[in-house]
């Protein structure tokens, strides 16, 4: 195999890029992005390494949750704060319905670049490039906006930064305190239509607590208590941004992506021979990699091969995007050939970009039924192959947007022009998003003996 460099993507073919009008523009940009400081650290990084290899070995669960798309206009910090509430919700109903740690991904602080089916867009006879991530154009049909700029690469990193400046303040400044996202749930679960399904969980988590309390197991004595880490990621799309933040550590001289924790391929970019998976084999950052009804045995061990050919426990996710009606049919041979060929890997399952429709009023929406019936599917799979559920991948907001029918709430299709805000697919709500915890608790305790 050719040596790598952060630059030796650069030699590949490419796709899902956009066309800016001034290279030299772009270059002055990736120049300036590579003098600013990283955004994680090669040692955060390591840290999740370890921590997925625990999830690998079946003995933690992966939540990756956050937005499709972030946006310039949508950044505030109650947006930041809502989503990571929500996601630690749904933490603490699966780590304690599990039995074992939950380890928590925000697709977040750089999930702005979108692959598109088309590199243009036309509305009535007027074509216009697609719409490909705030990181890179405008989502107005005008073409000022719709002209790559590659300015937005600076806004996105800051924005970037911080967003990730207030995640660390809200995981280590109290929010994250147990007991207060357990006063949480306790008023969702008040709260909401299905609260009764709900309230024999509820109550024993309560009752967990109160033990630990009076064991003297609280927020002063056990900093885990109070505290927690939340690691970041995003599709590792854009690459002359990618490889800008790309820095070699000092301690180990491995080369690490410092744009987030964890970086993901695309079913779009996933091609063997092009420049996405040149650049993601030479990183050492945890990689995922989507994997959809037209994923070949073929291809998937060729992309284990280049990405983790050592092996190495945690260093890969398989994130499986089948389709509630596919999942059943199209994973179990492909699970049984990562198990028959000693791949280490964990096993997420995306039940979002499987189960997308277009509603009678013409809005993309997603099931939240079908979504359920997806994961379902994923878990019933590992069961029957005796292989690891390890987590799921959920597009979310802790919004209480419009944009999914169903759920406890009953969203309907009339009822998503209420508060319909996404620029791309459409995401569960808080409420939905935490709906959904509960249920996958079930699932997970029946998986695990409990």
């Amino acid at each position: 195999m050719e040596i790598w460099t952060p630059q030796s993507w650069r030699s590949k073919p490419i796709l899902q890029q956009p066309t800016y009008q001034d290279a030299a523009q772009v270059s002055a940009v990736e120049a300036q992005l590579g003098k600013l400081p990283p955004l994680v650290f090669a040692g955060e990084i390591r840290d999740l390494h370890r921590q997925l290899a625990e999830v690998a070995q079946g003995k933690a669960f992966l939540l990756q949750g956050g937005d499709c798309a972030e946006t310039f206009a949508e950044f505030n910090a109650n947006k930041i704060r809502d989503t990571f509430q929500v996601l630690l919700q749904m933490a603490v109903v699966m780590t304690f319905a599990g039995g074992s740690p939950v380890v928590k991904i925000g697709r977040m602080a750089g999930q702005f670049a979108k692959p598109r089916s088309s590199d243009l867009e036309t509305i009535g006879d007027v074509s216009l490039p697609s719409y490909r991530g705030d990181i890179i154009n405008g989502n107005e049909f005008t073409a000022a906006a719709r002209t790559p700029d590659p300015e937005r690469m600076i806004k996105a990193y800051h924005q970037s930064s911080s967003t990730l400046n207030l995640l660390r303040a809200f995981a280590q400044g109290g929010f994250a305190d147990l007991h207060k996202v357990h006063r949480w749930n306790l008023s969702f679960v008040k709260n909401s239509p299905l609260g009764e399904r709900y309230q024999h969980l509820s109550d024993q988590i309560d009752q967990a607590l109160t033990f630990m309390e009076a064991c003297g197991i609280n927020s002063t004595t056990t900093p885990q208590i109070r505290s927690t880490a939340l690691y970041t990621s995003h599709e590792a799309l854009l690459l002359g941004y990618e490889e800008a933040l790309t820095r070699k550590d000092s301690l180990t001289d491995d080369w690490y992506n410092c744009s987030a924790h964890m970086i993901w391929i695309g079913d779009r970019t996933r091609q063997t021979d092009h420049a996405h998976v040149e650049f993601l084999r030479g990183v050492k950052n945890p990689i995922g990699i989507k994997v959809g009804p037209t994923t070949s045995s073929e291809d998937l061990i060729k992309l284990l091969d280049i990405l983790n050919p050592e092996n190495l426990a945690g260093r890969i996710t398989l994130i499986a995007r089948m389709g509630a009606t596919q999942i059943t049919e199209k994973l179990p041979p492909l699970v049984q050939l990562v198990q028959r060929e000693g791949r280490s890997v964990v096993w997420s399952s995306d039940p979002m970009h499987g189960n997308t429709i277009t509603a009678s009023s013409g809005y993309k929406t997603r099931s939240v039924d079908a979504i359920l019936q997806e994961i379902k599917g994923f878990f019933q799979v590992h069961s029957a192959e005796g292989t690891h559920a390890g987590g799921v991948h959920l597009e979310m907001t802790g919004h209480n947007v419009t944009e999914c029918i169903g759920g406890a709430y009953q969203i309907t299709e009339e009822g998503l022009a209420d508060r319909y805000d996404t620029f791309c697919d459409p995401r569960l709500n808080g409420e939905q998003a935490l709906e959904l915890a509960f249920l996958i608790a079930d699932t997970l305790k029946s998986a695990r003996g409990k």
